[in-house]
């Protein structure tokens, strides 16, 4: 196991993501490919490079560095920065990230995502707001990305945070092999474990992957008694029916033990930018947001069978038992 891993951010006073303020931790890299993944760049394992049309003055300096021909030659500021140009900076395809681009940028146009850190330095971040975590029962959520991507790594930095009296969440998919579910929860106090579809063939086609391992891992962890939040992603036109609610709640009200809460995630598309300076022409870039009180006809279908329920995820404003 190599002694760093790389980290796309490191996010205070976040609210959503276990109890109280916490400090969520993004790992790189995920096994799954999300349709609508609002993290791009935590789903390769590797650096990449964003190019920021905004910040770009088309001076041509990363054309020069290039040692592979990977930058496209400049072009107007104007018609680079047009909302509807099909312009990018980086030729994807040919691209090797070696990075000398983004050190010869001069107006930092062009930076990378993903930074290695080591446990300690992650550790030492986290602490800084260790008041608030005290004052709010917050803590550190590992996140990504996917933590089962990295597991033992993960499972040092639990260790670590735990062993300095930190509460512990992962936000995870599932889907892994269960010994390493089973031993990141040994380690974590809650468990945010997102429920993408329950129909396979549905999984796969916006994931990338069948779903079996994962309902049969969430089978297994709810057994252990750990607290477990399920987190079902609110997607247009892929599980936003009524009969996907319907099956979802009857799937939760069969598991061995109850889960302690669903938070229903409305989608939305706030994360469009980061496609566009990953130069990825996202599929759903079109679709609209969805509004939080369109949630809360699906959420009574969760609560008639007894979960306390969230729109959003944050706190318990929209929540009934």
């Amino acid at each position: 196991m190599s002694d760093k891993v790389l980290i796309t951010d490191i996010q205070k006073f976040a609210v959503n993501d276990g109890p109280g303020f916490r400090t969520n931790v993004f790992l790189k890299g995920c096994a799954l490919k999300c349709q609508w993944c609002h993290n791009p760049e935590t789903i390769a394992p590797y650096p990449e490079i964003y190019w920021k049309s905004r910040l770009c003055y088309q001076c041509g300096v990363c054309l020069e560095v290039c040692p592979i021909d990977a930058i496209n030659p400049p072009i107007s500021i104007e018609e680079s920065r047009n909302e509807n140009s099909n312009y990018h900076k980086i030729i994807r395809r040919k691209c090797d990230r070696c990075m000398k681009c983004v050190d010869a940028c001069p107006y930092k146009a062009l930076s990378v995502t993903g930074t290695p850190m080591t446990i300690d330095e992650i550790i030492d971040e986290v602490l800084k707001d260790k008041l608030f975590y005290d004052n709010s029962g917050g803590g550190m959520t590992l996140s990504g990305g996917e933590p089962t991507f990295h597991p033992e790594f993960s499972n040092k930095l639990l260790k670590a945070a735990r062993s300095i009296g930190l509460n512990n969440c992962i936000d995870t998919n599932g889907y892994c092999e269960w010994e390493v579910l089973k031993s990141l929860a040994e380690n974590t106090d809650v468990v945010l474990f997102d429920l993408k579809h329950i129909d396979s063939d549905s999984h796969k086609r916006g994931t990338g992957a069948s779903n079996e391992i994962i309902l049969k891992n969430l089978s297994l962890l709810v057994k252990t008694g750990i607290e477990i939040w399920i987190r079902i992603p609110v997607i247009p036109g892929y599980n936003d029916s009524m009969d996907f609610h319907k099956a979802a709640s009857e799937f939760l009200y069969s598991l061995p033990r109850k889960v302690a809460r669903i938070d229903l995630i409305p989608f939305h598309n706030y994360c469009q930018d980061k496609y566009n300076w990953l130069g990825i022409d996202w599929q759903l870039k079109n679709e609209e947001v969805i509004e939080p009180s369109f949630m809360e006809i699906p959420a009574d279908f969760y609560r008639e069978k007894g979960f306390a329920t969230t729109i959003g995820g944050s706190g318990f404003e929209n929540t009934a038992t």
